[in-house]
């Protein structure tokens, strides 16, 4: 979000012409928007300075081009003395703040028992920082834009909710010693990424265990059980017939 002689430029996401029901939501919003702003006898660059938000960006969010955030419907029900209906708009419009794909795949994780993940030179979605997130979106080539960087790294860490469900599902990840060996975002970024799967770790449903290779050939590779109090794994030979 940026900021430009005062007003607020970026009142929200763009949205996905792909996505039918976000289009949808979007654009009942907008409209409902407009017409409570006509009623009220506003003109777009009154409402826009008003609400803190430039005129071209009220006309975006009016007419279904812009997915306006929380604080824009809080803002608009203040100022069309709505009682709290403008800011209601938001419970629908949530849903469709993020990218149909995560959405998706939020859907499976909410609604399942068992998750089993396996990554093999990552840190999975689920296992990621804030600050690991956005060191790993904003890495991405080409690069995304800082309002659709923080976006994703809103809808990654979202994802997360899963992990406090009730009932909890099954939770079981295997990550290769690889993910572990590459420092994205730098020291402190990563030390922190570290520190949090240990605690992920520790979550009572949750199995989190690391492949590591072991230095001497003609071991097989072994699991070691992160965040549990496991004495360590016995490596074996591997066979020679």
């Amino acid at each position: 979000m940026s900021v430009d002689s005062g007003e607020v430029t970026e009142p929200g996401w763009e949205v996905d012409p792909d996505d039918d029901w976000g289009v949808a939501v979007v654009a009942t919003v907008g409209r409902q928007l407009k017409l409570r702003r006509e009623a009220a006898g506003m003109r777009a660059a009154a409402f826009g300075e008003a609400v803190g938000y430039g005129e071209d960006m009220v006309y975006k969010v009016e007419g279904g081009k812009r997915i306006p955030r929380q604080e824009y419907l809080n803002r608009a029900d203040e100022v069309l003395d709505a009682g709290g209906q403008v800011s209601a708009m938001w419970e629908d419009v949530k849903k469709v703040r993020y990218p149909k794909k995560v959405r998706e795949l939020a859907k499976l994780e909410g609604e399942a028992v068992e998750i089993g993940v396996y990554e093999c030179n990552s840190i999975n979605g689920l296992l990621q920082t804030p600050e690991h997130a956005r060191a790993v979106i904003s890495a991405a080539q080409p690069p995304y834009s800082p309002d659709d960087v923080e976006r994703m790294v809103t809808a990654r860490l979202a994802r997360q909710s899963v992990f406090e469900r009730d009932p909890a599902p099954s939770i079981h990840f295997v990550l290769e010693e690889a993910a572990l060996r590459r420092p994205i975002g730098g020291t402190m970024v990563w030390r922190g990424q570290l520190d949090h799967l240990l605690e992920v770790g520790r979550l009572h449903n949750v199995m989190l265990q690391l492949v590591i290779y072991p230095v001497r050939r003609g071991l097989v590779p072994i699991l070691w059980w992160v965040g549990r109090r496991w004495s360590s794994p016995v490596t074996r030979s591997r066979p020679t017939s």
